[in-house]
This record gives C-alpha cells, structure tokens and sequence, in this order.
C-alpha cells in the first residue's frame, strides 16, 4: 500500500481483517468549515473512537490542540489494541477534516501502517455501506505499541522562525485567504491578523473536491501553483501551518499524495505565532 489513503471498498472488503484497527477521529467542534450534521450519531461498524480535544491532545500545553506526548500516545494505541502489525484506517464524520491529524500523529509516533479512509463517513453513507449507532469501547486485548517521537515531523516557533530566509523550507498556510491576508479579524482572542513573512497560502478547502481528495495529477499542479518556489521532493522542506494544528495536516496529506517527502506540521500554527507580539507577521492590520 504505497498510498496514504484507502477506499470505501478497501475498507468493507477488509473489516474481518485481524490486523485492522479502525479508527473513528471526528472532533466536537468543527471550524473553518460548514460542519455536515447528522440527525443520530453513527458509525462504521468496528470503529474505536478518539479523542483529538483530550486523549489525544496536550492538555498541560497553553496552545490549542497541541501535539500529545508519547506517553499519551501509548496508552491510547494500547487502548486501541495496536501492534507493530497493525493496518490502523482513521476517518472522521465530516470527510476529510479531523482524520489526517490523528493520521499525523500516529505517523510521527512511529505508527508504520496508518492510513486515511478518503471521503470518511459521508462517502460510506453515500456509497450505501452498513452503519452502527455507537463505536466499540475497548479492545478486546491490549496493544503492545510503543510510542516513539519523531520530532522532525512536527516543528515549533523557533525553527520556523530560523528558517524564514531559507529557499530550502517552505512554510504553507491552510487558512482561508482573507485571514492569511488579513482582510478579517481571526477568531480567537488576542490573535494579530496576518500571516508568517515569505509564507504561502494554500487553503485547505482547495485540494478537496467534494469530501474527497482531488486527483493525485490535480494536487500536483495546486502545489505547483501555490508555492512556485518548491524543487524537487527530495530537496525541499514543507512545513504546515493553519489556525491550530488541525486543518494543516489535511494540506501536509495532500502533499503527500503529491509526492513531496520531508514534511512537517507546525503544531502551534497562528494561534501560536500571531498572538507573540515577539514574531514578525506579514499583512498586519489594525
């Protein structure tokens, strides 16, 4: 499985199988897009459940939704029955929203086989498939992972700050375009509008088509259209950034897909750098 992403009939035709660990992310709140509301709360049968706001969150860190320790991580995927041998399939109630960051975490946690279900729950519904009204509490035996943080997969203020005048890193931005130009206040209190100096902006709405990824060939070409500064995959950086660590990972997904290797996410994102009057922004209004 060479992709990052599995299909709807991937899924079904592996629900039996004994390595996977499905995995249901969908968050409480959903911002930065028309949430999909549903009348009862389902699921794909099978499904754990996750806490991206707490379990799975560093609820010690002053940032929201910062990146869990590894601590956190183990006792989470031991809870979730996860082995070295695991095929772990995250998906989330909204599409493509909250699954690439549980993806992202487990991948910088040393999860080897971790993958996104493409169109999540909407596209199982749309395609007909069984759903369950509740996901399963428990695994039925403990997982044995352990896990291992890769740092260079997730990068704070300060690398991206040292690495601002560098052609070899770029930083692209996964909020809307009137934010990242400062044409509206942000959401969250205390927060400066604008944007980090030499980044891109890519919203993470544009390499969507409906509640599904675009085409690998489309993806390729909005990476190129976005950050006309990137070379090849094997020489670039890519670092991710959004509002709060969420929506970024949806884009670091997509780059994936389009075939760029070193990539990170920057877990602060604005809510981190926009509201230390200390880093530099770009586009700032009153």
């Amino acid at each position: 499985m060479s992709s990052p992403l599995v299909t709807c009939q991937w899924l079904q035709e592996n629900l039996d199988n004994d390595n996977l660990v499905l995995i249901d992310a969908s968050m409480a709140t959903v911002i930065a897009k028309e949430p999909i509301v549903y009348d009862q709360p389902v699921c794909i049968p099978g499904s754990y459940q996750v806490d991206l706001e707490g379990r799975l969150c560093d609820t010690e860190s002053s940032q929201p939704h910062a990146f869990p320790t590894e601590n956190q991580v183990t006792e989470e995927a031991r809870r979730l029955g996860i082995t070295s041998e695991s095929l772990v399939v995250v998906y989330d109630n909204q599409g493509i929203y909250s699954a690439p960051r549980a993806w992202w975490i487990f991948r910088a946690m040393g999860v080897k086989h971790v993958f996104v279900l493409d169109g999540g729950l909407p596209q199982w519904l749309a395609e007909g498939r069984e759903v369950v009204s509740a996901p399963v509490a428990n695994a039925a035996m403990s997982g044995s992972f352990v896990a291992n943080f890769d740092h260079s997969r997730v990068r704070g203020w300060a690398y991206v700050l040292n690495h601002l005048e560098n052609d070899q890193v770029t930083v692209i931005d996964a909020r809307s375009r009137e934010r990242f130009l400062a044409q509206v206040p942000e959401p969250r209190p205390g927060v400066r509008a604008g944007h980090i100096p030499n980044s891109h902006n890519l919203p993470f709405a544009n390499v969507l088509e409906g509640d599904r990824f675009k085409p690998v060939s489309e993806l390729k070409a909005i990476f190129s259209q976005h950050a006309p500064t990137l070379q090849s995959a094997n020489e670039q950086q890519m670092v991710f950034s959004c509002g709060s660590g969420i929506t970024a990972c949806i884009i670091l997904l997509a780059a994936e897909l389009a075939g760029y290797d070193y990539l990170s996410l920057y877990d602060g994102s604005w809510s981190e750098w926009g509201r230390d009057a200390s880093l530099p922004v770009a586009c700032v209004r009153p």
